[in-house]
């Protein structure tokens, strides 16, 4: 009775495994059947009649066939792992692996959970007959105590797997061409014949949401199952609208214009704004247009122009206006042929014990080598300005060596890096901007001890970078040390160790033209104590007349060097009285020019945006208020740039309305 209640169930949970190619139901059409019976060890594969190991046996309403004799019927290799103590059935679709008295097996490296632990049968593993259905892919069939497995041994090709991608991401209704691109693939490695598109479209004319399904067939003769993408549709994009204001609209000549962009785009996604006649002040009476072209993120484009209207009333001339206006380190047109006018003030100035090394000579750099040397202590300021004419990438480093019986101690203190940088503007500017900002910032002193005979790398910041062939790099350095230190500034290809190097480089020759030496009294303090800015006037720097050239040595050769520009040399001008209503400008004399000033704690590059190109173009460093000021101005000559220059004391007209 009890067998009975068993079978029952069992016959309720058992379901045979369909397969499904197309979307129809496939035929239970199997090429191997074999036939068991409850309590026999009787089997039947297809005709052929054979016995088990042990008869199929149902604990507490479980079925367990053996497994090796059954898996034989299969095909499968049967083999054991001592090591992991695992039954293995081994064949071409799957990898089977049973362990006794566990209720899980390993199928092709994934655990599956059976419907009942395994056990030992007179020495027969016996596997749960319904998780052997599963993990074999056969049907199983139970009429009273017969039990019918059937597979298809002859292996069918895998089912192809469509897939695609719509592109782009965004649709627009009306306008997006949609691409579909081909993801689909075959494990079978068969090459497709045929598709279904259902929804497919190429421009979707209404925003919305839309499905699109496709299918693939393969040249065996198999469809995919339908892979379905969603696709959400925008509403049509819309052209941006240009458009802008300004305050009023007639103007005098040399009024400012304020304008106001007051353009639109539906997704707030305008990438481009191009002006076209929309100049800040106007110093000609007219008509002017003026006009706003924009773009959105899709390539859609709208303008508009409209008229200003410039009188001939004047509130400033073009002179007047830039005076006032230009901001703080920008730049402004002026009459080169003007500022010679203007008187030039003579000045005096006072010079502090310091020293200084100039390492421009060679300025290119054509070989490897010790560019120069020299015999040091107590507070140095180096500069260093080269470009590498060589056809590999170098590194220039700063050695310092103690031939001293004790220890020397050396301190890093304010820096200013530029480039490497194809640029000579670029490396001139940044160097410049830097030192100053550093001396500013007054940074804490980076302190190395060097052992009597070791040689150390001292500023790791020049070398960190490599000077790629034509390369240029500017830094100015401010170092200390409490005894003499032979230093070396020296140059080898970057992918080689400079201390492996060091001795069997030569001193590399200068060139003939550029400044390299060792110089005292290398900071000049300049004090002005009459009242400037109340008619036009000026200084020069870099003139070698009012600022003579200091002369120093050439350590490598010992002979006696100019320095030709004063490149390197710290000037502190200091201004005590400055007329109210002064514009202090610059403007360079001998060509183009850029570099930084430091205006009563200020750092002001010249200029922001660009450079002083030539001797028509002044750049705008202070302006005083309503009452006298002192000014301090600190500043070193920017290397790579030209001199002299013309500081300009300019009395600003008043304010106009």
């Amino acid at each position: 009775m009890k067998f009975l209640k068993w079978l029952l169930v069992l016959s309720f949970l058992v379901m045979p495994f369909v397969y499904a190619s197309d979307g129809k139901a496939a035929a239970l059409d199997y090429s191997d059947k074999l036939t068991l019976t409850i309590g026999s060890k009787n089997m039947k594969h297809n005709s052929t009649y054979t016995k088990t190991a042990q008869p199929v046996t149902a604990i507490n309403g479980v079925s367990f066939i053996p497994f090796a004799s059954v898996a034989a019927q299969y095909g499968y290799k049967i083999s054991y792992n001592a090591k992991t103590k695992e039954s293995i059935a081994t064949g071409p679709l799957h990898t089977l692996k049973f362990k006794i008295n566990s209720a899980a097996a390993n199928v092709d490296g994934y655990n599956v959970k059976l419907t009942g632990a395994t056990y030992i049968l007179n020495g027969s593993l016996m596997v749960p007959l319904r998780s052997w259905g599963n993990v074999t892919d056969s049907a199983i069939a139970v009429v009273n105590k017969t039990i019918t497995l059937s597979w298809n041994s002859v292996i069918l090709p895998q089912q192809p797997k469509a897939n695609f991608e719509v592109q782009p991401a965004e649709i627009y209704a009306g306008q997006t061409n949609v691409t579909y691109v081909d993801r689909s693939y075959n494990p079978a490695d068969a090459p497709f014949v045929d598709e279904r598109w259902d929804g497919r479209m190429d421009v979707f004319p209404d925003p919305g949401t839309y499905t699109v399904t496709r299918q693939v067939e393969d040249i065996n003769g198999i469809w995919s199952e339908p892979y379905s993408v969603t696709i959400t549709v925008k509403p049509a994009n819309q052209p941006p609208v240009a458009n802008f204001s300004t305050e009023k609209e007639t103007y005098r000549i040399g009024e400012a214009v304020l304008y106001t962009d007051l353009s639109t785009d539906d997704e707030n996604a305008i990438v481009r704004r191009t002006w076209t006649g929309n100049d800040k002040v106007f110093f000609e009476p007219g008509n002017k247009q003026v006009t706003l072209e924009v773009e959105d993120r899709h390539g859609l484009v709208h303008s508009i122009t409209k008229t200003v209207t410039v009188t001939s009333e004047v509130l400033y001339t073009k002179d007047e206006y830039y005076r006032l206006f230009t901001p703080i380190g920008e730049k402004f047109p002026i009459d080169s042929g003007a500022v010679l006018k203007m008187p030039s003030l003579p000045y005096t100035f006072h010079s502090e014990q310091s020293q200084m090394v100039r390492s421009n000579s060679p300025e290119a750099l054509l070989q490897e080598g010790i560019v120069y040397e020299s015999q040091l202590s107590g507070q140095v300021r180096f500069l260093f300005h080269n470009v590498n004419h060589m056809f590999t990438p170098v590194k220039m480093y700063l050695l310092a060596t103690n031939n001293n019986q004790v220890p020397v101690n050396l301190s890093t203190g304010s820096i200013g890096l530029g480039g490497p940088d194809p640029y000579v503007e670029n490396t001139a500017k940044m160097s410049t901007i830097r030192y100053l900002q550093s001396l500013a910032n007054n940074p804490s002193p980076r302190w190395m001890t060097i052992k009597p005979g070791e040689t150390k790398e001292v500023l790791p910041e020049l070398s960190r970078i490599p000077m790629k062939p034509l390369d240029v790099l500017t830094t100015y350095a401010d170092l200390y040390a409490d005894q003499e230190l032979q230093f070396k500034i020296v140059v080898v290809a970057s992918n080689k160790n400079v201390f492996t190097e060091l001795p069997k480089l030569g001193q590399m020759p200068r060139d003939g033209k550029h400044v390299r030496g060792t110089f005292n009294k290398a900071d000049r303090s300049i004090e002005m104590s009459d009242i400037l800015g109340n008619t036009a006037e000026y200084i020069k720097l870099g003139d070698k007349t009012m600022d003579t050239y200091l002369d120093g040595i050439d350590e490598t050769t010992g002979n006696l060097e100019y320095n030709i520009g004063n490149f390197g040399v710290l000037y502190r001008l200091t201004l005590p009285h400055v007329a109210p209503h002064t514009l202090i400008a610059l403007n360079a004399r001998g060509g183009y020019y850029t570099g930084a000033f430091m205006v009563n704690g200020q750092v002001i590059p010249v200029t922001n945006s660009s450079i002083l190109k030539d001797n028509k173009e002044a750049a705008v460093l202070y302006r005083t208020g309503d009452s006298e000021e002192s000014v301090e101005i600190v500043f070193t000559l920017s290397a790579g740039s030209n001199l002299p220059l013309a500081m300009m004391f300019l009395p600003l007209p008043g304010a106009r309305w």
